[in-house]
């Protein structure tokens, strides 16, 4: 089969939905398919282009410079120059932004079944970068743009069941799957935590807890600070590490000097994938996490396949991942409740080691292949939907 993706997002731009893309583009074409990716342009220094990525002109988005706005003249002669070469089986969105609009008219101009995945819980999200409108006004506008894109293609991937319910409650019909991404775990295999802890002058046996992903709002970070405030009444020495970047690290350096943390939070910044991001989570004692509004959380995949134990919120898409035991230990959402876990692992190193291997163990389940195996089985169906539809219309097939 030779697919089309398409995404407002994807590397250097560092997101679950960049790697999300990743993953399956690759697990994809090892099982044959061809995958071709149109994906902005950045402008940065090793940005690569090659057969399978295309990239396309863009600028900045006003509210969130960290995003690209693909140049809608551009993405289309783009597409019909990509059709011309080679025409596609399948058209994949992955973002419900210009790729979405332009993908939907392209598909159907060119008779192709169209699948798109609903990587983000906007209702969630968009109060954060929208904040001078009310935030019951932007949830309801989440909520018709969401019915409504979701509706106008073939087939719908969501990365967790209780996304596919919320989306049934806004009034979404289309077929859907339940399709997560996986973990490569050839490449969550090794990781040198002592490295990591010279590197940042962190002393062997100081407890650390890692918080690693994108540092925006809707991240929850600053429950965590909340949190640390009552883990260091019962472990003073503990250390939280925030590794990563985004729009709020100037409100979290703001919050860590108000509550006098600067002794206890260290900023890493951003790490590639590679052997300093593999340092950074083998470093910790404990992956905390802390977001209500994730479709998925590959990082606590990670977490658990770097033999590291999670402490994390069960909520929306995170819940199909942390089962009790089975690499985490899983409190209400609460901030001493959040605390009490964390201490109880800082303090129990036969629970801590125990509470590692189970999720390495448990990580086996969520391995990328396996479900690109179900995403490619969810596209032959919604090709076979499609072509019976055409022949009913009477189309040429």
């Amino acid at each position: 089969m030779r697919i089309l993706m398409l995404s407002d997002v994807y590397f250097p731009r560092v997101n679950g939905v960049s790697t999300s893309i990743m993953t399956f583009r690759e697990e994809l074409e090892r099982m044959g398919h061809e995958v071709v990716l149109v994906a902005p342009r950045y402008g940065v220094e090793g940005e690569e282009e090659n057969a399978g990525l295309v990239r396309v002109p863009s600028s900045r988005v006003i509210l969130d410079p960290e995003d690209r706005m693909m140049h809608w003249g551009a993405l289309n002669q783009r597409l019909e120059q990509l059709w011309d070469e080679q025409p596609f089986d399948l058209l994949h969105i992955h973002t419900p932004f210009v790729a979405h609009y332009a993908g939907v008219s392209w598909a159907k101009r060119h008779g192709i079944p169209c699948v798109e995945t609903y990587h983000t819980f906007f209702e969630a999200y968009l109060h954060h970068y929208i904040p001078f409108m009310p935030r019951f006004v932007m949830r309801a506008l989440a909520r018709r743009f969401s019915r409504e894109q979701c509706n106008n293609v073939d087939g719908l991937v969501i990365p967790s069941t209780l996304m596919q319910a919320e989306l049934g409650r806004y009034g979404v019909t289309v077929t859907s799957e339940v399709i997560p991404t996986g973990i490569e775990l050839e490449e969550f295999s090794d990781g040198d935590g002592a490295r990591f802890r010279a590197k940042h002058g962190i002393n062997a046996d100081r407890p650390v807890l890692l918080y690693l992903g994108r540092v925006a709002f809707e991240k929850n970070i600053s429950f965590l600070l909340d949190m640390l405030v009552q883990v260091l009444q019962e472990k003073p020495e503990t250390l939280l590490v925030i590794a990563g970047e985004g729009p709020a690290e100037k409100s979290l350096h703001a919050k860590v000097r108000h509550l006098g943390l600067q002794g206890s939070v260290l900023f890493v910044g951003y790490l590639k994938r590679g052997p300093a991001l593999l340092d950074c989570y083998k470093a910790a004692d404990v992956f905390v996490f802390a977001s209500r509004t994730e479709t998925q959380g590959l990082v606590l995949l990670e977490a658990m396949a770097l033999g590291v134990p999670v402490v994390a919120l069960s909520i929306m898409g995170t819940r199909d991942i942390l089962q009790p035991g089975s690499g985490a230990l899983v409190p209400e959402d609460d901030v001493h409740d959040f605390a009490g876990k964390v201490v109880q692992l800082l303090r129990d190193d036969e629970l801590r080691r125990w509470l590692g291997a189970e999720g390495v163990q448990y990580i086996q389940h969520w391995k990328a292949d396996r479900l690109a195996i179900r995403l490619d089985q969810f596209y032959a169906q919604i090709c076979q939907a499609h072509a019976a539809r055409a022949v009913l219309a009477g189309q040429t097939v």
